[in-house]
Order: C-alpha cells, then sequence, then structure tokens
C-alpha cells in the first residue's frame, strides 16, 4: 500500500504523518491488518529493536479520589469493589518495588490516588523513592501523583525521580464529558512542569471511551506536541460500578491499528502496552510487541494482569528479549538531550513549530478518502467476566503477582 511505504518512509526519518494519513491507518480493513502491523513493526525495530522495557506498579495509595473521571475505579462515588487504602510506608513500597525488579522491570512506577500531592504528600513520596534508590540503584523511578502545583516535581527530581506520569487521556474536544473535576489543561500544564524540571515525561491515552477515530488523532497529535519519552496506551477496562461500564467498543483488531497509529506518529517514543491489553488483545498480545516496545509487567493498579511470568514467557515466545538496566532505552538523538524532540527537522513545538503547522508542510498527500470518525461496530457481546478487580499485590498480604 502506498499509505504504508508513505508511513514507514516517514517514521524512520522521525516526520509527522498527516492528520488524514493517521485517520486511514485507523480505517484499515483487516485483509489488511497484517501489513499495516508490518510496516509500523519496521519504525519499531528501527528505534528499538526488539527490546521490550518492563515496568512495575506500585499502588502507593489506592482509592477515595475526589475527582470524578468516568474512567476510573477509584472515582468519587464509585461502587466499584477495589481495594481502598492510605499511603503505604517507604519500606512497604520498596518491597513491593523489589518484586518487580526481581521479575526483570527496569521502571518502577509508584502511583497514588488523588487529585494531586500536598507537600507532605511529596515529602512521603520522595523518601519512597530514595529508599528504592538505595536498594536498586539502577532501576528508573516513575512517579504518578496527579496534578502538580508549582515546585513539587523540583523535589521529586531532587528526591532521585527519574520520570513523571500524568496522561492526557483523551482529545481536548471531548475531555469534558470524561472529567468535571479538572480541565484538559491542568493536565499538560503538569506534563510540562515535569519537563521543566528535568524529568523524563510519561503521557498517554484511553482507548475505547466511545471516542471517534478523530478524537484518537487529536490526542495523539497533541501528545506529539508535548514530546514526552513515554506514551502509555490504555485500553479501557470497563469495571462494574463506574461510568462507563458498559463502553465495550474494542476489539483486537481496533487495538492494533491503534497502536500502530501511534506508532507512525510517535517513532522515536517508548510506545507502553498499558491497562486493559489481556482484555482486549487477548491471544493477539504477542502480536503487539511489534508496535509497542515497553509493558506493564504483571498487575495494574486496582485490576489484574496475567502473571508476570506469563509475560515473560510472551516475550521470549515472541522473538523478542527483556531490555537491561544497562541499556538506554531511547534513542541517542532522544536520550543525550534529556527528551529530544519527536522530529529534528520540525514538527513539534519544543522546536519551534506546532504539529499542525508541520502537518500542513508535509509533502505527501492525503492517503484515500478521510474516515468519518465514526465508532466501530461492536461485534462482540459484553465480556464482564473477563475483568477481574485486583485483589493482591502492594497493600495485601498476597504478594504481587501470587
Amino acid at each position: 500500500m502506498d499509505l504504508l511505504n508513505t508511513l514507514v518512509d516517514k517514521g524512520l526519518r522521525r516526520e509527522l504523518p498527516t492528520r488524514e494519513e493517521a485517520l486511514a491507518v485507523l480505517a484499515t480493513s483487516d485483509d489488511e491488518l497484517l501489513d499495516v502491523v508490518a510496516a509500523a513493526g519496521k519504525v519499531r525495530r528501527q528505534w528499538f529493536g526488539r527490546r521490550v522495557k518492563l515496568n512495575y506498579l506500585v499502588n502507593l495509595k489506592s482509592g477515595l479520589c475526589p475527582e470524578d473521571c468516568s474512567y476510573c475505579s477509584q472515582r468519587l462515588g464509585s461502587k466499584a469493589g477495589i481495594l481502598k487504602y492510605t499511603w503505604l510506608k517507604p519500606d512497604e513500597a520498596t518491597k513491593a518495588a523489589a518484586a518487580g525488579v526481581a521479575g526483570g522491570a527496569k521502571r518502577v512506577c509508584l502511583v497514588a490516588s488523588g487529585r494531586g500531592p500536598t507537600d507532605r504528600d511529596v515529602d512521603r513520596v520522595s523518601q519512597t523513592i530514595e529508599a528504592i534508590k538505595e536498594q536498586h540503584e539502577d532501576v528508573e523511578v516513575c512517579a504518578c501523583l496527579g496534578l502538580l502545583s508549582e515546585g513539587q516535581a523540583d523535589r521529586l527530581r531532587s528526591a532521585g525521580a527519574d520520570a513523571y506520569n500524568h496522561n492526557l487521556n483523551t482529545s481536548e474536544g471531548t475531555y469534558g464529558e470524561i472529567t468535571t473535576t479538572h480541565t484538559y489543561a491542568d493536565r499538560v500544564d503538569t506534563v510540562q512542569q515535569a519537563q521543566s524540571a528535568g524529568l523524563s515525561a510519561c503521557s498517554g491515552l484511553i482507548a475505547g471511551m466511545g471516542e471517534t477515530d478523530a478524537d484518537l488523532v487529536d490526542v495523539v497529535f497533541s501528545l506529539r506536541g508535548l514530546d514526552p519519552d513515554s506514551v502509555p496506551v490504555n485500553f479501557l477496562i470497563p469495571i462494574e460500578g463506574t461510568p462507563l461500564a458498559k463502553e465495550w467498543h474494542l476489539t483486537p483488531q481496533r487495538c492494533l491499528r491503534i497502536l500502530a497509529m501511534v506508532r507512525f506518529v510517535c517513532p522515536d517514543v517508548e510506545v507502553r502496552l498499558a491497562g486493559g491489553r489481556e482484555v482486549h488483545l487477548r491471544s493477539m498480545q504477542p502480536l503487539a510487541l511489534n508496535l509497542a516496545n515497553s509493558i506493564f509487567l504483571g498487575d495494574y493498579l486496582t485490576t489484574e494482569g496475567q502473571s508476570g511470568q506469563s509475560d515473560l514467557d510472551m516475550i521470549a515466545d515472541a522473538g523478542f528479549e527483556v531490555e537491561g538496566a544497562d541499556t538506554t532505552t531511547l534513542p541517542g538523538h532522544r536520550a543525550t538531550t534529556g527528551g529530544g524532540c519527536g522530529s529534528h527537522d520540525g514538527g513539534c513545538s519544543p522546536c519551534g513549530e506546532t504539529p499542525e503547522a508541520a502537518q500542513d508542510s508535509s509533502e505527501a498527500p492525503a492517503v484515500g478518502p478521510e474516515p468519518a470518525g465514526a465508532e466501530p461496530a461492536r461485534t462482540e457481546p459484553v465480556r464482564t467476566d473477563l475483568v477481574t478487580v485486583r485483589r493482591r499485590g502492594a497493600g495485601t498480604d498476597i504478594a504481587p503477582n501470587a
């Protein structure tokens, strides 16, 4: 396909596709799917070889969040039967992190529910970061604490944090339909605060919340403009007790197209296969490793993933290898500049050119008609049996990934 040849060429040169090209990827047929995966796989291998980075979540504080994010089981008024507990002590969190490191995790992600941390919370997390770094000098630590106030990112950086996660989740145009207690601009501001403090920015999306193709392209283009080093791609896990409990829009094929589109738009960043992969990709998870170069090992915040050993077996069986602590994840042009630009030829805000301007200047013509952005038809019955609420891991008496 001319479309795929064009996208591969652009991906190898770190050039931004047009919006029409990104939309066309989402509109490809099932007959074309393996060609799409193979094309995006060429771009993935150019920048990351066959390496897979492992990340491990430690849920420092679970439930009772005052925000109303519709997708979240920890939201205000949630009736989901999740674990609820207050802050883990540094030694408890360090013990939980050690389980992930023992399984091969290169990055530990410290997550806490809530709108954002107080200064006292930042002190707590800083102590945890220092404790983890003392035991595991080479492990990367990423904090995910919600909206940051002025100076908090600097304090986390001083404590030894390497990265900060705060997802955009969905397009700016539809954000108000998902959350009303904070704004899309609030999220962008937090990502930029993290970058200004010298933290590696991690920001991604959630697919499957009823969004259109155009919404997906909007949020991924916005991420390209923000230029995070890591882009987690989550697939909505519809949990009973949340407003989106009946939103079952995704198929394995749809998930693969979304991952391919993200890879083409963000060719040289760490694309992380995140929450919901087991539920929606199912037996096609190994195929997704040709698109994403990073996964979470084991469980998520409030839902169970497949066992850590199953993840390791999947990686090996698919012909990939776990990325070691002695290997730099990002390509040299990004890793040596504290992040770098997604396209130094132009095409992202840090280089002084907006994503829209880069799109307009692209010489490649639009390929095919622009998709109407309609939601994909539901071809599968609701599968609530696939969602298992997490009842193990940090904050429990049961070992993580037992």
